[in-house]
């Protein structure tokens, strides 16, 4: 099977384990970029309507097949936010740092019990821009934020975030340790065994 598919990001990290993970069955995956797609509006409520948002934008100006994910983390205590917002929490897209400061600003002062977190990742992938049943895929990562940062890895809310069966932050986690057992490892794994499964994808 030899077929391309663009991956509604242009993000160089991901595009490189969608290919790693692909790349064994004859699929390449391609950023948006490459195609001059414009970044999809992100009105969806939920991390499935944003991913699907995406995917068909995708399709829709390519002509291919198109993957998209989505994803953040959801805080118990603070009813599941930052949830979809969690890449714009503090107000400036992208701002690691502030983002992580204003989440344990949040939760400042509540107990280790009460900061139970998750992480989620959330693919849709779409045949063509009108398809009517895209796939979708979701993977989760239990944990919980802790009081303030460690380690040096990963991005976004990993250094906040503890991994309980590694007994570490995220971000102290080696990339090959995190790539097995992380919220898009799960995600991507049900994806790959979908795609092995049906050859007509």
């Amino acid at each position: 099977m030899n077929k391309s598919i663009v991956l509604a990001s242009n993000n160089a990290g991901k595009i490189k384990e969608f290919n790693a993970l692909l790349g064994a069955m004859g699929i390449e995956v391609k950023p948006q970029n490459e195609f001059n797609v414009e970044e999809a509006d992100e009105t969806g409520l939920t991390f499935i309507e944003n991913a699907i948002l995406k995917a068909r934008n995708a399709c829709a100006q390519t002509g291919l097949p198109a993957l998209a994910d989505d994803s953040g983390i959801e805080v118990d205590y603070l009813n599941g936010a930052p949830g979809i917002y969690s890449a714009r929490f503090a107000g400036e897209h992208g701002n690691n740092q502030a983002n992580n400061d204003l989440l344990l600003e949040k939760l400042e002062g509540v107990s280790e019990l009460e900061r139970t977190a998750r992480f989620h990742c959330v693919l849709a992938y779409m045949r063509h821009k009108d398809d009517p049943t895209p796939l979708v895929f979701h993977g989760t990562w239990e944990g919980r934020i802790l009081e303030s940062s460690a380690g040096q890895e990963g991005f976004g809310y990993d250094p906040i975030f503890y991994v309980p069966e590694c007994g570490c932050s995220s971000a102290s986690l080696p990339k090959e340790v995190k790539n097995q057992i992380s919220h898009r490892a799960k995600a991507l794994k049900q994806l790959v065994a979908a795609f092995q499964e049906n050859t007509k994808l």
